[in-house]
């Protein structure tokens, strides 16, 4: 079965008529949460499951290939329950016990109610489901199928250097300075916080920030919100632009009046409830799959992230100032449905071109995203927290599909 364009038929809408003025002056807010949040406490714990089974499978001389995890993970007080289905490595619990204890101790739970070395951990992973394998599986002439159905969004603009949206890119990047202090012992902080930036777009850039909120854990019960902001307002003011913090700026720190419990036990955490800030701060549409604790066969992670990848090349070519991309999948067939492209009327060539160039210039079957990014190596416990998109790519492999290499052959393509 051929790929769908959609639109790409003759009456293509890009070619028939013009696209809508996109409004150019409005405020747009995105939160953001820190590794030490509940949800991502959870997070953290089933990416780290998915790497220790790359690493096992590398120190057992197994193909990386045959590795499958879909692990999820729920934490409250003084308990962890973890759940799902593998394949790979036969590991015994008690290592993996080990490794959510080092997780829960590398974010830093030394809590009465929370505590690396206290919490119950119940562990319920079983073999994946052979229904489901022989779907995904390559054998004969078939190729490796996608491990479930589903539509997944990439997108690019060009509003920070990382090519992200301004909201959640200031973000994300106030609680990471602020987790820094912390673990360097310069803010008597916890492990919990949120964040939310609301940015002002004035002819459709960012412009300002008119509100700032953090609530922030403090290690001491009788600091007040006052106390707390003096304490953390140079290092959020450290990661926003100059001039984009004024007097008219609105700050709300630790709003409740206090913030000593935190993490699950105060709040009950779950794998992938958090999907919004893993991405684009809502500034992009989502297809509604999370990405913590599925190894690379699940197009809801592979698939989101290869989409990333096109549209921030197409972006970084100067092809388009933002560029959404959509792919469709269904599970045990390997070659994407459809493509769509949206340059929301910033485009310099159309997006039926677009669609054409980016379905073919990488395969993004399961088995070809995979290869091309480099996706069958223990990187994912890093991408739990502070977004999976706009961070520098390692040189181990991370956050492969941030990288622009793709630009000059996008420009040939389009000379």
């Amino acid at each position: 079965m051929g790929v769908l364009r959609h639109g790409a038929e003759s009456l293509n809408p890009v070619e028939s008529r013009k696209a809508p003025v996109a409004r150019q002056d409005y405020l747009f807010t995105s939160e953001s949460v820190s590794e030490g949040h509940p949800d991502k406490v959870c997070d953290r714990i089933s990416d780290e499951i998915v790497d220790l089974y790359f690493r096992e499978a590398a120190k057992q001389g197994m193909d990386p290939w045959q590795v499958r995890v879909a692990c999820e993970t729920l934490a409250t007080t003084n308990r962890v329950v973890i759940a799902g289905e593998v394949r790979g490595p036969v590991l015994p619990h008690a290592q993996i016990e080990q490794t959510v204890r080092d997780a829960i101790k590398d974010i830093g739970y030394e809590q009465d109610g929370f505590h690396w070395e206290n919490a119950e951990i119940e562990i319920l992973l079983h073999e994946q489901s052979a229904d489901i394998a022989q779907g995904v599986d390559s054998s004969g002439n078939k190729d490796e199928g996608a491990g479930d159905q589903g539509i997944m969004f990439g997108y690019a603009c060009n509003e920070t250097p990382e090519l992200m949206p301004a909201p959640i890119y200031y973000a994300h990047k106030i609680l990471h300075v602020l987790s820094d202090a912390r673990r360097a012992g310069k803010a008597a902080l916890g492990p919990d916080a949120k964040s939310q930036v609301t940015v002002k777009y004035a002819g459709g850039k960012p412009v300002g920030i008119t509100q700032i909120v953090v609530s922030h854990q403090h290690e001491h019960e009788d600091l007040t919100s006052a106390q707390v902001r003096e304490m953390i307002e140079p290092y959020v003011l450290s990661v926003l632009p100059e001039g984009f913090v004024t007097k008219d700026t609105v700050w709300h720190v630790n709003p409740t009046g206090k913030f000593y419990i935190g993490g699950p036990d105060g709040d009950c955490g779950l794998t992938g409830r958090k999907i919004i800030v893993d991405t684009y701060g809502g500034a992009a549409p989502h297809g509604g799959g999370a990405f913590s604790g599925k190894d690379p066969t699940k197009v809801d992670r592979s698939a989101a992230y290869a989409a990333r990848y096109l549209a921030k090349n197409v972006v970084a070519a100067g092809l388009a100032e933002r560029c959404t991309v959509q792919l469709s999948y269904a599970i045990g067939v390997a070659a994407p449905l459809s493509i769509y492209v949206d340059t929301q009327g910033t485009g310099k060539v159309s997006e039926a071109q677009l669609e054409d160039v980016l379905m073919n210039i990488i395969s993004l079957t399961p088995r070809g995203i995979r290869t091309h990014l480099n996706l069958n190596h223990p990187i994912y416990a890093r991408t739990s927290s502070y977004g999976h998109f706009g961070r520098a790519a390692d040189a181990d492999g991370g956050f492969s599909w941030e990288k622009t290499d793709l630009v000059d052959a996008l420009r040939a393509k389009f000379a």
